[in-house]
């Protein structure tokens, strides 16, 4: 894999490091591959994680030496919260889905997460990549904007809001909003999968409590966010990136034209405001 030039801007920047880490990844699986080896789901998990971690730290290095970064797989530096440019990255979102295969074949679901942060602009450039699909998703977006009649039948009530569910774990109140006839829950793994899945209409919204990092995020909301779709907190206050402790207690994310109808579905369940990590 190539690692991107100090010249490229930041949007193609993070675009090629999201496809440079998960062409990692893809290597190491086929390396299991090659040898026929039964795998070992533990100890590919780990080298996942390492591996790709290694890649992205020589490439920002390499490429945005003066920036800081904040990854899940390395230790918080806070000299980040006095940083104008700070990179927010997962190297392996899915862990568990990237050494798993089901039927023989190797799951999907797991993503690269790489974001920026700057200092009064937020969360400004980021790319989550989808290696086993072949697909990245970037800013700015590449897509036209969300399209409000792909989603006027759950309003008429024509057919049920599909909303993206942990498929090992979903939050209590996402399993009380899918007793109602009229809301499905998509099953997947990953963060970044499963709001990608509702930037490219596989599902409508991604609903998750119990508390995420600001790396299970931050890159597939700079994502979605620019290419129009809603990305808050549950209760609809903003998003808030690079802060001292990096937890999230909550996402919402959704199509434009169903936030309304998602929020009045909410009132109607418990969501409750815990602790804990699921994805």
């Amino acid at each position: 894999m190539t690692t991107p030039s100090a010249t490229t801007d930041d949007h193609a920047f993070a675009a090629e490091l999201a496809l440079g880490a998960g062409a990692v990844l893809l290597a190491l699986r086929a390396d299991v591959d090659e040898t026929g080896d039964a795998v070992d789901t533990a100890a590919l998990r780990d080298l996942g994680d390492a591996r790709a971690q290694d890649w992205l730290a020589g490439a920002l290095a390499a490429g945005r030496p003066d920036d800081a970064v904040l990854s899940e797989e390395a230790a918080d530096d806070h000299a980040r919260l006095d940083a104008e440019r700070v990179w927010i990255i997962d190297p392996l979102d899915g862990t568990r889905e990237f050494a798993e295969r089901t039927g023989g074949t190797w799951r999907t679901d797991f993503a690269v997460h790489v974001a920026l942060w700057e200092r009064g602009l937020g969360l400004t450039a980021g790319a989550v990549a989808l290696p086993a699909r072949a697909q990245v998703y970037r800013t700015p977006p590449t897509a036209a904007a969300p399209d409000e009649v792909a989603v006027a039948a759950v309003l008429t009530g024509d057919r049920a809001l599909r909303i993206a569910a942990s498929r090992s774990r979903p939050p209590a109140f996402v399993t009380a909003l899918a007793e109602r006839d009229d809301v499905e829950l998509v099953p997947m793994g990953s963060a970044g999968v499963k709001v990608m899945s509702v930037v490219d209409g596989t599902v409508d919204a991604y609903l998750h409590a119990g508390g995420q990092y600001e790396w299970d995020s931050a890159a597939p909301v700079t994502v979605a966010a620019a290419a129009g779709f809603v990305c808050t907190r549950l209760d609809g206050s903003p998003l808030v990136y690079n802060r001292a402790n990096p937890w999230l207690p909550d996402l919402f994310v959704s199509h434009p034209a169903l936030q309304a109808h998602v929020r009045s579905l909410l009132a109607t369940v418990v969501t409750p405001d815990q602790e804990g990590t699921q994805s």
